[in-house]
């Protein structure tokens, strides 16, 4: 078993506790190979072998590792994204931040968790992407995203117009500081905070969520992820930005956004505890009622 780690920096009381992840890897005598940037962040605060290790491109992990264990936050679970691409590599969050949505494993749990994975008794949760069709290669052959793709306005200036197709059929024209479509891992992101609907894992659809519309009869609409949705923007300014996930490009009204769902698929490892009914609970007081 080889096990590739990527991570961000952490609290140094946080430092136990990745130092524990490494010592029960290492008397699993699984082969280690860690992020070549953040090997260099490790070693002067950790007690790490001198056998790991490391990697800085896709290439390097594609046909090599059987498990990517991401040390951070969502946004960390999300640039690993950009490693693992379609490998299939199964990755599990350990969650260094607070939220930790996707990074669902908390700091007291490393070391059951990672047993359970010894045993084999976890499943694989496949989580759908969105990709960005583009002929001007705008995020550089890095097109996908697991949360959503967002349109929206550059500066503090007047809102935007965003014409909307649903394969070629016209949907509508959201005047509004943006427009966000989302994955089902998305809905509990970004589009959430807007007014979007939750999505379960496995859900076949997309969620499209204006951000603050002037209208008041406008409200995110699901579609399914079978189809194509396109967009065109103008506005007074003369850029618009496209976001995928945290990644940001500037684009002008030239630039016509054509959005699909990915040819591949990203793996979750979760738990027998680990469930997304159990997270939107206990992590988003979904239904939290002090009457219960």
């Amino acid at each position: 078993m080889k096990v590739a780690i990527y991570g961000r920096s952490f609290e140094d009381s946080f430092s136990s506790y990745v130092q524990e992840l490494f010592d029960i890897l290492n008397s699993f005598g699984w082969a280690i190979t860690v992020y070549e940037p953040y090997s260099a962040y490790l070693y002067p605060r950790l007690n790490l072998s001198n056998n790991i290790s490391t990697y800085k491109k896709h290439h390097e992990i594609n046909n090599d590792v059987d498990l990517m264990i991401s040390i951070g936050g969502d946004g960390t679970f999300l640039e690993t994204i950009h490693l693992v691409k379609n490998s299939g590599i199964p990755i599990l969050g350990v969650n260094a931040g607070r939220l930790g949505f996707l990074a669902s494993t908390q700091k007291e749990d490393i070391a059951a968790v990672l047993n359970d994975i010894k045993n084999k008794q976890y499943r694989l949760q496949t989580r759908s992407l969105i990709k960005l069709n583009d002929n001007d290669d705008l995020f550089e052959g890095e097109n996908f995203a697991l949360n959503e793709l967002t349109v929206h306005k550059k500066d503090s200036s007047s809102m935007i117009t965003i014409h909307t197709y649903i394969d070629n059929l016209y949907l509508n024209s959201y005047w509004a500081d943006g427009l966000i479509i989302s994955t089902p891992t998305g809905s509990t992101a970004y589009s959430l905070s807007c007014g979007g609907p939750i999505l379960v894992p496995g859900a076949t659809d997309f969620v499209i969520t204006p951000i603050a519309p002037h209208n008041l009869n406008v409200r995110p609409i699901v579609v399914p992820d079978s189809r194509t949705i396109k967009l065109k923007i103008e506005g007074r300014s003369k850029e618009f930005l496209c976001s995928m996930d945290s990644r940001s490009v500037s684009i002008d009204s030239s630039h016509e956004i054509v959005i699909t769902k990915a040819d591949f698929k990203i793996n979750i490892i979760q738990t027998e505890s680990q469930n997304f009914l159990n997270t939107i609970r206990n992590k988003m007081m979904w239904g939290l009622d002090r009457r219960n």
